[in-house]
Protein backbone atom coordinates (compact mmCIF):
# COMPACT_ATOMS: atom_id res chain seq x y z
CA UNK A 1 0.00 0.00 0.00
CA UNK A 2 1.58 3.38 -1.16
CA UNK A 3 2.11 6.26 1.85
CA UNK A 4 1.49 9.68 1.40
CA UNK A 5 2.41 11.88 4.48
CA UNK A 6 0.97 15.36 4.63
CA UNK A 7 4.50 16.59 5.39
CA UNK A 8 8.08 15.57 4.19
CA UNK A 9 10.88 16.87 5.74
CA UNK A 10 13.33 14.41 5.06
CA UNK A 11 12.12 15.08 1.46
CA UNK A 12 13.02 18.97 2.40
CA UNK A 13 16.17 18.22 3.39
CA UNK A 14 17.70 16.10 0.91
CA UNK A 15 16.72 18.35 -1.48
CA UNK A 16 18.82 21.41 0.40
CA UNK A 17 21.25 19.72 1.90
CA UNK A 18 24.13 20.77 -0.38
CA UNK A 19 23.01 24.39 0.16
CA UNK A 20 21.84 23.98 3.95
CA UNK A 21 24.36 22.60 5.70
CA UNK A 22 27.30 25.18 4.90
CA UNK A 23 24.84 27.49 5.86
CA UNK A 24 24.89 25.68 8.95
CA UNK A 25 28.41 25.57 9.84
CA UNK A 26 28.79 29.39 8.45
CA UNK A 27 26.68 30.75 11.44
CA UNK A 28 28.17 28.60 13.85
CA UNK A 29 31.67 30.00 12.94
CA UNK A 30 30.93 33.67 12.71
CA UNK A 31 29.23 33.15 16.56
CA UNK A 32 26.97 35.89 15.57
CA UNK A 33 23.73 34.05 16.25
CA UNK A 34 21.44 36.99 17.24
CA UNK A 35 21.17 39.78 14.95
CA UNK A 36 23.64 41.15 12.89
CA UNK A 37 23.91 41.28 8.64
CA UNK A 38 22.33 38.23 8.13
CA UNK A 39 18.68 39.44 9.65
CA UNK A 40 19.04 43.01 7.69
CA UNK A 41 19.66 41.26 4.04
CA UNK A 42 16.51 39.25 4.71
CA UNK A 43 14.45 41.94 5.95
CA UNK A 44 15.55 43.39 2.44
CA UNK A 45 15.20 40.58 0.29
CA UNK A 46 11.60 40.00 1.99
CA UNK A 47 10.43 43.50 1.33
CA UNK A 48 11.82 43.48 -2.19
CA UNK A 49 9.32 39.89 -2.46
CA UNK A 50 6.31 41.20 -0.80
CA UNK A 51 6.25 44.22 -2.91
CA UNK A 52 6.94 46.94 0.49
CA UNK A 53 9.31 49.82 1.86
CA UNK A 54 10.12 47.78 5.14
CA UNK A 55 9.99 44.03 6.73
CA UNK A 56 11.10 43.36 10.03
CA UNK A 57 12.14 39.77 11.53
CA UNK A 58 10.55 38.39 14.07
CA UNK A 59 10.68 35.44 16.24
CA UNK A 60 6.68 34.55 14.90
CA UNK A 61 3.87 35.22 13.09
CA UNK A 62 2.13 35.55 16.44
CA UNK A 63 4.51 38.36 17.65
CA UNK A 64 3.86 40.16 14.40
CA UNK A 65 0.30 40.38 15.07
CA UNK A 66 0.82 41.10 18.60
CA UNK A 67 3.58 43.93 17.63
CA UNK A 68 1.48 45.10 14.73
CA UNK A 69 -1.59 45.76 16.65
CA UNK A 70 0.54 47.54 19.26
CA UNK A 71 2.87 49.98 16.71
CA UNK A 72 -1.14 50.77 15.33
CA UNK A 73 -1.86 52.30 18.86
CA UNK A 74 -4.74 49.87 20.14
CA UNK A 75 -6.21 50.29 23.34
CA UNK A 76 -8.03 48.17 25.94
CA UNK A 77 -11.63 47.88 24.13
CA UNK A 78 -10.76 49.00 21.33
CA UNK A 79 -12.62 46.56 18.69
CA UNK A 80 -10.89 44.63 16.19
CA UNK A 81 -13.17 42.44 12.97
CA UNK A 82 -11.78 39.45 12.22
CA UNK A 83 -12.93 36.01 11.07
CA UNK A 84 -13.80 32.64 13.66
CA UNK A 85 -12.12 30.03 11.32
CA UNK A 86 -8.70 31.04 11.45
CA UNK A 87 -5.66 29.44 14.01
CA UNK A 88 -6.47 30.76 17.15
CA UNK A 89 -3.23 33.72 17.24
CA UNK A 90 -5.02 35.88 15.55
CA UNK A 91 -8.08 36.73 17.77
CA UNK A 92 -5.30 35.71 21.24
CA UNK A 93 -3.17 38.25 19.47
CA UNK A 94 -6.21 41.02 19.60
CA UNK A 95 -7.25 39.66 23.16
CA UNK A 96 -3.17 39.84 24.50
CA UNK A 97 -4.05 43.73 23.94
CA UNK A 98 -7.02 43.51 26.20
CA UNK A 99 -8.59 44.91 23.03
CA UNK A 100 -12.49 42.92 21.80
CA UNK A 101 -12.16 40.44 18.48
CA UNK A 102 -15.38 40.91 16.67
CA UNK A 103 -16.12 37.85 14.64
CA UNK A 104 -17.78 38.41 11.20
CA UNK A 105 -18.97 34.93 8.90
CA UNK A 106 -16.84 33.80 6.03
CA UNK A 107 -17.93 33.25 2.42
CA UNK A 108 -17.53 29.65 0.58
CA UNK A 109 -14.41 30.24 0.34
CA UNK A 110 -13.21 30.33 3.61
CA UNK A 111 -12.34 33.83 3.55
CA UNK A 112 -13.92 36.84 5.56
CA UNK A 113 -17.25 38.38 4.01
CA UNK A 114 -16.90 42.09 3.46
CA UNK A 115 -20.67 42.04 3.90
CA UNK A 116 -20.13 40.69 7.03
CA UNK A 117 -17.59 43.04 8.16
CA UNK A 118 -19.73 46.11 7.15
CA UNK A 119 -22.50 44.38 9.50
CA UNK A 120 -20.64 44.66 12.43
CA UNK A 121 -18.65 47.79 12.86
CA UNK A 122 -19.50 50.01 15.73
CA UNK A 123 -18.20 53.17 17.01
CA UNK A 124 -15.24 51.26 19.01
CA UNK A 125 -14.22 49.37 15.48
CA UNK A 126 -10.55 50.37 15.54
CA UNK A 127 -9.04 47.61 12.72
CA UNK A 128 -9.80 44.88 10.44
CA UNK A 129 -7.61 41.76 10.32
CA UNK A 130 -8.60 39.55 7.55
CA UNK A 131 -6.76 36.40 7.08
CA UNK A 132 -5.85 34.82 3.92
CA UNK A 133 -6.83 31.30 5.11
CA UNK A 134 -5.02 28.34 3.20
CA UNK A 135 -3.09 30.51 0.54
CA UNK A 136 -6.07 32.02 -1.22
CA UNK A 137 -6.44 35.48 -0.85
CA UNK A 138 -9.45 37.71 0.89
CA UNK A 139 -11.07 40.36 -0.39
CA UNK A 140 -9.05 42.86 -0.15
CA UNK A 141 -9.96 45.54 -2.61
CA UNK A 142 -13.62 45.26 -1.01
CA UNK A 143 -12.20 45.26 2.39
CA UNK A 144 -9.59 48.37 2.02
CA UNK A 145 -12.92 50.04 0.42
CA UNK A 146 -14.88 49.37 3.86
CA UNK A 147 -12.04 50.36 5.59
CA UNK A 148 -11.34 53.60 4.24
CA UNK A 149 -15.32 54.35 4.27
CA UNK A 150 -14.96 54.26 8.08
CA UNK A 151 -11.30 55.31 8.50
CA UNK A 152 -10.22 51.92 9.91
CA UNK A 153 -6.77 49.98 9.83
CA UNK A 154 -6.42 46.87 8.30
CA UNK A 155 -3.43 44.66 9.45
CA UNK A 156 -3.57 41.39 7.47
CA UNK A 157 -2.83 38.12 9.10
CA UNK A 158 -0.65 36.59 5.94
CA UNK A 159 0.39 34.01 7.71
CA UNK A 160 -0.36 31.19 5.26
CA UNK A 161 -0.29 33.59 2.32
CA UNK A 162 3.35 34.19 1.11
CA UNK A 163 3.56 34.76 -2.43
CA UNK A 164 -0.29 35.09 -3.22
CA UNK A 165 -1.03 37.65 -5.26
CA UNK A 166 -4.30 39.49 -5.88
CA UNK A 167 -4.52 41.11 -9.61
CA UNK A 168 -0.97 40.86 -8.98
CA UNK A 169 -0.38 42.70 -5.63
CA UNK A 170 1.20 40.23 -3.25
CA UNK A 171 -0.56 40.18 0.03
CA UNK A 172 0.39 41.76 3.04
CA UNK A 173 0.80 45.03 1.28
CA UNK A 174 -2.83 46.15 1.18
CA UNK A 175 -3.37 47.15 4.67
CA UNK A 176 -0.82 49.27 7.09
CA UNK A 177 0.78 45.91 7.99
CA UNK A 178 0.93 42.57 6.66
CA UNK A 179 1.99 39.54 9.32
CA UNK A 180 3.90 36.81 8.16
CA UNK A 181 4.68 32.77 9.43
CA UNK A 182 7.79 30.82 8.65
CA UNK A 183 6.68 28.11 10.93
CA UNK A 184 8.19 24.73 9.38
CA UNK A 185 4.60 24.06 8.00
CA UNK A 186 4.53 27.18 5.89
CA UNK A 187 5.65 27.24 2.06
CA UNK A 188 8.57 29.83 2.63
CA UNK A 189 9.33 27.58 6.40
CA UNK A 190 12.15 28.29 8.73
CA UNK A 191 14.36 25.61 10.88
CA UNK A 192 12.18 26.71 13.83
CA UNK A 193 9.95 29.46 14.76
CA UNK A 194 10.28 32.66 13.43
CA UNK A 195 7.99 35.14 11.56
CA UNK A 196 7.51 39.07 10.27
CA UNK A 197 6.08 42.06 9.02
CA UNK A 198 5.57 44.04 6.54
CA UNK A 199 4.64 48.00 5.88
CA UNK A 200 4.81 50.70 3.58
CA UNK A 201 5.24 53.27 6.73
CA UNK A 202 8.58 54.03 8.24
CA UNK A 203 7.33 55.01 12.03
CA UNK A 204 5.69 51.43 11.85
CA UNK A 205 8.77 49.69 10.99
CA UNK A 206 11.20 51.23 13.40
CA UNK A 207 8.34 50.76 16.03
CA UNK A 208 8.19 47.24 15.87
CA UNK A 209 12.11 47.07 15.37
CA UNK A 210 12.41 49.00 18.81
CA UNK A 211 9.80 46.90 20.39
CA UNK A 212 11.43 43.53 19.42
CA UNK A 213 14.40 44.20 21.17
CA UNK A 214 13.38 45.17 24.59
CA UNK A 215 12.34 48.93 23.24
CA UNK A 216 16.24 49.48 23.07
CA UNK A 217 17.83 52.24 21.03
CA UNK A 218 21.62 50.69 21.26
CA UNK A 219 22.74 48.89 24.14
CA UNK A 220 22.36 51.27 27.06
CA UNK A 221 19.52 53.26 26.13
CA UNK A 222 15.51 52.16 26.53
CA UNK A 223 13.08 54.47 24.67
CA UNK A 224 10.08 52.33 25.14
CA UNK A 225 8.93 49.39 26.59
CA UNK A 226 9.27 46.30 24.16
CA UNK A 227 9.84 42.76 24.92
CA UNK A 228 12.24 39.82 22.70
CA UNK A 229 10.88 38.69 19.39
CA UNK A 230 13.79 38.83 17.64
CA UNK A 231 14.77 36.01 14.86
CA UNK A 232 17.69 33.89 15.50
CA UNK A 233 20.54 34.89 13.09
CA UNK A 234 20.94 30.99 11.70
CA UNK A 235 16.87 31.33 10.93
CA UNK A 236 17.39 34.15 9.02
CA UNK A 237 20.00 32.81 6.44
CA UNK A 238 17.76 29.68 6.41
CA UNK A 239 15.16 31.65 5.15
CA UNK A 240 17.41 33.60 2.31
CA UNK A 241 18.07 30.47 1.03
CA UNK A 242 14.67 28.80 0.83
CA UNK A 243 12.71 32.56 -0.67
CA UNK A 244 15.34 32.08 -3.22
CA UNK A 245 13.47 28.31 -3.88
CA UNK A 246 10.20 29.56 -3.38
CA UNK A 247 8.65 29.84 -6.56
CA UNK A 248 9.76 26.32 -7.25
CA UNK A 249 7.78 25.80 -4.35
CA UNK A 250 4.24 27.22 -5.52
CA UNK A 251 4.85 26.05 -8.63
CA UNK A 252 4.90 22.46 -7.89
CA UNK A 253 2.28 22.97 -5.06
CA UNK A 254 0.11 24.62 -7.89
CA UNK A 255 0.55 21.91 -9.81
CA UNK A 256 -0.14 19.39 -7.23
CA UNK A 257 -3.44 21.37 -6.68
CA UNK A 258 -4.18 21.63 -10.60
CA UNK A 259 -3.57 17.58 -10.63
CA UNK A 260 -6.52 17.26 -7.63
CA UNK A 261 -8.72 19.19 -9.61
CA UNK A 262 -8.62 17.10 -12.72
CA UNK A 263 -8.92 13.74 -10.97
CA UNK A 264 -11.04 14.18 -8.02
CA UNK A 265 -15.20 13.56 -7.98
CA UNK A 266 -16.65 16.60 -8.77
CA UNK A 267 -19.08 16.55 -5.56
CA UNK A 268 -15.95 17.03 -3.47
CA UNK A 269 -16.29 20.63 -3.64
CA UNK A 270 -13.03 22.75 -3.86
CA UNK A 271 -13.70 26.46 -3.64
CA UNK A 272 -12.93 28.60 -6.41
CA UNK A 273 -10.89 31.83 -5.40
CA UNK A 274 -11.20 35.52 -6.28
CA UNK A 275 -11.28 36.79 -10.10
CA UNK A 276 -7.79 37.54 -10.43
CA UNK A 277 -6.04 36.24 -7.61
CA UNK A 278 -3.04 33.40 -7.78
CA UNK A 279 -3.47 30.65 -4.89
CA UNK A 280 -0.43 29.39 -3.15
CA UNK A 281 -1.85 26.74 -1.62
CA UNK A 282 -0.27 26.53 1.82
CA UNK A 283 -3.03 24.20 2.23
CA UNK A 284 -5.97 21.95 0.06
CA UNK A 285 -8.78 22.50 1.35
CA UNK A 286 -11.50 20.25 0.02
CA UNK A 287 -15.56 20.33 1.85
CA UNK A 288 -16.74 16.34 2.22
CA UNK A 289 -19.83 15.04 4.35
CA UNK A 290 -18.99 12.46 6.26
CA UNK A 291 -15.90 14.02 6.66
CA UNK A 292 -14.57 12.00 10.04
CA UNK A 293 -15.53 9.00 7.99
CA UNK A 294 -13.43 9.47 5.22
CA UNK A 295 -10.52 10.81 7.01
CA UNK A 296 -10.55 7.75 8.69
CA UNK A 297 -10.74 5.92 5.34
CA UNK A 298 -8.01 7.49 4.14
CA UNK A 299 -5.56 6.95 6.92
CA UNK A 300 -6.23 3.05 6.83
CA UNK A 301 -4.94 3.41 3.34
CA UNK A 302 -1.85 5.93 4.05
CA UNK A 303 -3.02 8.69 3.26
CA UNK A 304 -2.19 11.46 6.04
CA UNK A 305 -4.34 14.24 6.37
CA UNK A 306 -5.55 16.92 8.62
CA UNK A 307 -8.52 19.58 9.45
CA UNK A 308 -7.78 23.17 10.15
CA UNK A 309 -10.06 23.45 11.86
CA UNK A 310 -12.37 21.80 13.77
CA UNK A 311 -13.51 23.61 16.37
CA UNK A 312 -14.26 27.36 15.26
CA UNK A 313 -12.61 30.05 17.81
CA UNK A 314 -15.78 31.03 18.97
CA UNK A 315 -16.69 27.99 20.41
CA UNK A 316 -13.44 27.04 21.43
CA UNK A 317 -13.51 26.77 25.76
CA UNK A 318 -11.22 29.99 25.75
CA UNK A 319 -13.92 32.41 24.10
CA UNK A 320 -16.66 31.37 26.44
CA UNK A 321 -16.55 34.97 27.97
CA UNK A 322 -16.93 36.74 24.21
CA UNK A 323 -20.36 35.29 24.41
CA UNK A 324 -20.57 33.77 20.68
CA UNK A 325 -23.04 30.12 21.09
CA UNK A 326 -23.48 27.49 18.36
CA UNK A 327 -25.33 28.87 15.55
CA UNK A 328 -23.41 32.71 15.74
CA UNK A 329 -21.74 31.74 12.02
CA UNK A 330 -23.29 29.47 10.50
CA UNK A 331 -20.95 29.42 7.27
CA UNK A 332 -17.73 28.94 9.30
CA UNK A 333 -19.64 26.46 11.34
CA UNK A 334 -20.93 24.48 8.54
CA UNK A 335 -17.28 24.73 6.88
CA UNK A 336 -16.00 23.33 10.03
CA UNK A 337 -17.76 19.74 9.72
CA UNK A 338 -17.01 19.55 6.18
CA UNK A 339 -13.65 20.68 5.52
CA UNK A 340 -10.38 18.18 5.05
CA UNK A 341 -6.59 19.31 4.24
CA UNK A 342 -5.19 16.84 1.94
CA UNK A 343 -1.28 15.96 1.34
CA UNK A 344 -0.29 19.40 -1.19
CA UNK A 345 3.57 19.58 -0.32
CA UNK A 346 6.01 20.07 -3.00
CA UNK A 347 7.70 17.03 -3.27
CA UNK A 348 4.39 15.06 -3.95
CA UNK A 349 4.30 12.71 -7.18
CA UNK A 350 2.02 12.23 -9.65
CA UNK A 351 1.19 8.64 -8.48
CA UNK A 352 0.71 9.89 -5.13
CA UNK A 353 -2.15 12.64 -5.93
CA UNK A 354 -3.61 10.40 -8.53
CA UNK A 355 -3.90 8.08 -5.39
CA UNK A 356 -5.65 10.26 -2.97
CA UNK A 357 -8.26 10.73 -5.47
CA UNK A 358 -9.02 7.63 -6.15
CA UNK A 359 -9.33 6.47 -2.78
CA UNK A 360 -11.83 9.76 -2.45
CA UNK A 361 -13.46 8.72 -5.34
CA UNK A 362 -14.06 5.42 -3.93
CA UNK A 363 -15.47 6.37 -0.30
CA UNK A 364 -17.89 8.38 -2.50
CA UNK A 365 -18.98 5.62 -4.58
CA UNK A 366 -19.60 3.57 -1.61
Amino acid sequence: MPRVPYVDFQAQFDEEREELLPLVETVLRRGDFVGGAAIEMLEQDLAAYCGVRFAVALNSGTDALLLGLKALGLQAGDEVITPPNSFVASTAAILGMDATPVFADVREDQNIDPQAIEAVITPRTRAIMPVHLTGRPADMRAIMAIAERHGLAVIEDAAQSIGTLIEGRMTGSFGQIGCFSAHPLKNLNAMGDAGFLTTNDARIAEEVRLMRCHGMLNRDTVVRWGTVSRMDTLQAEVLRMRLRRLPSVIERRRRNAELYGQVLDPRIFVPRGLPGAFNTYHLFVAQVDRRNELQAFLKDRGVDTAVHYPVPIHLQPAAAGLGKGKGSFPVCERQAERILSLPIHQFLSVAQIQYVAEQMNAFLAH
